[in-house]
């Protein structure tokens, strides 16, 4: 889907995404930044699963690309959590 203008206030204001965004310590927020799986994972490994299946619901809620790196590392996630399931509904 292309972006327009005003697609990062749509995808800023998802309510149909609310996992989209969760609230965290100013300390982690500044430890992940702009990071994708391939650089940063939270620092408690039993919600590796969850986080990796809400960041590709978001890239495939919004046809978002992913670098070699990040494709790499979600793999790698997704045979680590063979019960995690993905669940997404394309943007409109």
């Amino acid at each position: 889907m292309p972006w327009s203008p005003a697609w990062p206030e749509v995808y800023a204001n998802d309510q149909a995404s609310p996992d989209t965004l969760i609230a965290v310590s100013a300390a982690s927020n500044r430890s992940k930044a702009d990071k994708d799986p391939a650089q940063w994972l939270p620092s408690d490994p039993s919600y590796h699963c969850t986080y990796a299946a809400t960041w590709v619901g978001a890239k495939l809620r919004w046809d978002l690309a992913a670098d070699e790196a990040e494709y790499q590392a979600l793999i790698d996630l997704a045979e680590a959590c063979p019960t995690t399931t993905v669940v997404y509904e394309p943007a409109q």
